[in-house]
């Protein structure tokens, strides 16, 4: 059984503090480990997939390929509204 007796250290935060911590954690783990696995399958990088998918590492291992090992590292803009095109003249 986990009490304050087995992480003494922890005897003296609330529970409401921590499992907040454990919920932050997770949901920025799952955000930035789903962005990561998005662009290693787009850039067709299966090794680093597989890698990004096995590993847990708080999302530091995901945000150090996002910056430094992607393959398409260009800022995304939005596109261009599309124009019709202009008829022949007669």
């Amino acid at each position: 059984m986990l009490n304050a007796e087995t992480f003494p250290f922890l005897a003296g935060i609330p529970a409401f503090a921590l499992l907040s911590v454990i919920v932050a954690l997770a949901l920025w783990t799952v955000v930035i480990k789903g962005f990561a696995l998005w662009h290693a399958a787009r850039n067709a990088q299966p090794a680093w997939f597989i890698v990004l998918l096995v590993v847990n590492t708080l999302g530091v291992l995901e945000v150090a390929y996002l910056l430094a090992f992607r393959k398409d590292k260009r800022s995304y803009a939005a596109p261009a509204a599309a124009v019709a095109p202009i008829p022949p003249a007669a």
